[in-house]
């Protein structure tokens, strides 16, 4: 930021009094501009014994499998953006059931946070980010078609729990999943 969002002065890096970190100080009014984590909100959405998931019609992974999750937005909780997200990209009303995995990805900024969520009805569809939904039993989870690592663990957490009996609550630290040259594309990255 090289503009001050609040006055419109320049901007300067440097640790603020009683802070620790480079900022972004604006020189007219002393404004500091914090850059905070982006929060991902999506669903694990099931159908009897199988869950949904949509195939990517954006980048990054265009054609890969993935939960319908997004960006949250201002005004809503994490549960509305996770049903407005599932909404968008499956065109499917959901009942939120419990929070069920958090991952931290420290090196992008990003905090994802993944609902259990039934579908209702059975319905479902295809949003303007998605090239197709479908629903998989275990078995026919396409694997090495699974957009994110979160993806991955949260499916896999899933059918653990479920042969389990009991679904717990994951908390997990994840490495960076894309590579970095798709950097650019970082507003895009759903769950």
């Amino acid at each position: 930021m090289q503009f001050c969002n609040h006055c419109g002065e320049q901007t300067t890096a440097k640790i603020p009094l009683g802070d620790h970190q480079i900022r972004q100080v604006c020189s007219g009014c002393d404004q500091v501009h914090y850059v905070n984590p982006k929060v991902v909100c999506g669903a694990l959405v099931t159908w009897e014994d199988k869950v949904l998931l949509c195939r990517r019609a954006i980048e990054p992974r265009y054609g890969y499998w993935t939960l319908p999750a997004g960006y949250m937005e201002l005004f809503e909780t994490m549960e509305q953006g996770a049903i407005r997200e599932t909404w968008e990209e499956a065109a499917a009303n959901v009942n939120i059931e419990q929070l069920f995995c958090m991952y931290d990805f420290p090196q992008i900024g990003h905090i994802y946070v993944l609902f259990k969520a039934q579908l209702s009805e059975g319905k479902f569809g295809t949003g303007e980010e998605t090239l197709e939904t479908r629903l998989f039993s275990e078995e026919e989870i396409p694997w090495s078609d699974l957009a994110f690592s979160s993806v991955t663990r949260t499916l896999k957490h899933y059918f653990n729990d479920r042969r389990n009996g009991k679904l717990a609550m994951h908390l997990e630290t994840l490495s960076l999943e894309i590579p970095i040259a798709q950097v650019k594309h970082l507003n895009a990255i759903p769950a």
